[in-house]
């Protein structure tokens, strides 16, 4: 051999060489001698009968150059292969861990965080169904029409219909509030309603965190916070009872927390002062709340109703009674209802189809057909909790949110998560092995679209435990408009074998 083929000779087995360093240990030999024998067959090809021209050294360096991307592939495989529980990669056992921590960390934060706490404390939050607003005809609500003079009257005579009434005005005052550590926390100005005594117990509302300090008996007022205030300015502390607040002149202690979804009145009430002489204060119009007797709830036929009262001069007022049973909607309700509507729109944006057919008569047994649907179901139930979680987390996790936002984002989010978790959830079981249920991969596109009506065309996936293969067309057709798996027998096993594959234990027993 002349000196110049040899120094390339030797050039090249330097390049094969290097490359071999970069292979795992346990591999470099097998793979040096492979190579090396692609090497020789490679030359002899380029420089038949030693005759080295330019372009054939140059086919035998761009050969020797391709083993460093091969020695570089092997070397990334191994060391995913080495990672902790790679064998998973695509199973249903990681499937179902990954989806367990998310459920985890969704139900975690809803512990954890003061407003989701908060939150699902302050259930249940209906009235009693059996009251009134009672205002002027005309007036919508939107002032205080009910004079002290007009309630002392209907106090002071027998009722038919009514044999309860609570009374409150509603006021802009100047707030301080202190905490514990009796450092002044901020100045507020907020709608402060002086009500009497009987107030909460007439509309049946629990007041929450209220205790044994309901009930002050140190002489001061009882303050009772609405949940937008609660949240805004003591950040949703549920060991709130007993702080004191100034009301403008006069100290009070908060005596508890009342849910503003229970209490959907006017006024725009921060805090409720109840005061037991609210009846005998200033001069001036207010609100008035009546409970029906049971004659009052057969002629309360509507939710508003019209009523004319007698007044002390015994002339006639028109006014207007209208029902307080109709409160919001709770956090369950609303989130069955965003459910129900991403079920609806969940055909627009993927398809639910599942029934896959093959393309021979080989079928699965009816234990793996079980784990198979099992596992779809359980996914689902997995799903949905996570949603529940997570959008509470979003809607309640800041407590600087006020209620009506937060029914928006806990709408919404749980819409857009069930819309695209549902998506994920069919497009997952669709891509699973009917055998082992492990995910396939190595998709590689098969045909030609311009010959979509002469031959198939579409894509081409395959279970790595050497079960199935699926064909995913591109463009369904009358003779191909679904997904299809094909049954590998067990003449294809020697292409999959090896740790992780599925082929030592292609069981689904132990999978969930």
């Amino acid at each position: 051999m002349r000196p110049p083929a040899m120094a390339h000779r030797l050039l090249h087995l330097g390049m094969l060489r290097c490359a071999s360093l970069l292979v795992p240990s346990r591999q470099r030999a097998e793979w040096w001698r492979e190579w090396k024998g692609e090497l020789w067959h490679v030359q002899r090809a380029c420089a038949p009968r030693g005759a080295a021209t330019q372009e054939g050294e140059r086919k035998v360096a761009a050969f020797c150059r391709g083993a460093f991307q091969d020695a570089l592939c092997m070397r990334q495989t191994g060391r995913q292969s080495e990672l902790p529980f790679a064998e998973m990669g695509g199973t249903a056992r990681q499937c179902m861990l990954i989806v367990a921590a998310l459920l985890a960390a969704s139900y975690a934060g809803s512990l954890l965080l003061p407003g989701v706490r908060a939150e699902r404390s302050l259930w249940p939050r209906k009235v009693n169904p059996n009251l009134v607003l009672i205002e002027q005809a005309g007036s919508n609500g939107s002032r205080p029409t009910i004079s002290l003079r007009q309630l002392r009257g209907w106090e002071g005579r027998r009722q038919k219909y009514f044999d309860g009434f609570a009374f409150y005005q509603v006021t802009q005052q100047n707030v301080d509030v202190e905490t514990r550590s009796n450092r002044p926390h901020g100045k507020a100005r907020w709608g402060v309603a002086r009500a009497s005594t009987n107030f909460f117990t007439l509309l049946g509302t629990p007041v929450a965190f209220g205790g044994q300090l309901a009930k002050p008996d140190d002489g001061m007022l009882a303050v009772i916070l609405s949940e937008r205030v609660w949240r805004r300015e003591f950040g949703a502390d549920q060991n709130v009872a007993g702080l004191r607040v100034r009301l403008g002149s006069r100290v009070a202690r908060v005596a508890g927390v009342a849910s503003d979804a229970s209490l959907a009145l006017p006024g725009s009430v921060d805090a409720w002062l109840l005061d037991s002489n609210a009846e005998n204060g200033p001069g001036g119009s207010g609100y008035v709340i009546a409970h029906l007797t049971a004659a009052g709830k057969v002629e309360m036929w509507a939710s508003c109703v019209q009523i004319t009262a007698s007044a002390p001069d015994d002339a006639d007022d028109d006014l207007l009674g209208i029902s307080l049973g109709d409160w919001r909607p709770t956090q369950q309700s609303l989130y069955w209802f965003a459910i129900l509507l991403a079920m609806l729109c969940l055909p627009a944006i993927t398809s639910v189809s599942l029934g896959e057919c093959s393309v021979n008569m080989q079928r699965t047994s009816w234990l793996k057909r079980i784990n198979r649907w099992s596992f779809f179901g359980l996914k689902i139930a997995m799903v949905l909790p996570i949603i529940y979680f997570l959008s509470l987390d979003m809607a309640y996790g800041c407590t600087a949110i006020g209620c009506e936002q937060s029914v928006d984002i806990q709408l919404v989010s749980t819409f857009a998560m069930c819309l695209f978790g549902m998506r994920w959830v069919m497009k997952d079981h669709r891509q699973r092995c009917p055998v082992c249920l492990r995910r396939v991969a190595h998709p590689a596109q098969v045909g030609q679209a311009s010959k979509t009506f002469l031959g198939w065309n579409g894509t081409e996936m395959m279970c790595m435990g050497g079960h199935t293969l699926l064909h995913v067309p591109s463009l369904p057709t009358s003779w191909f408009g679904t997904q299809r798996w094909m049954y590998l027998d067990a003449s294809w096993s020697f292409l999959f074998a090896g740790p992780g594959t599925g082929i030592e234990n292609d069981a689904v027993a132990g999978v969930l």
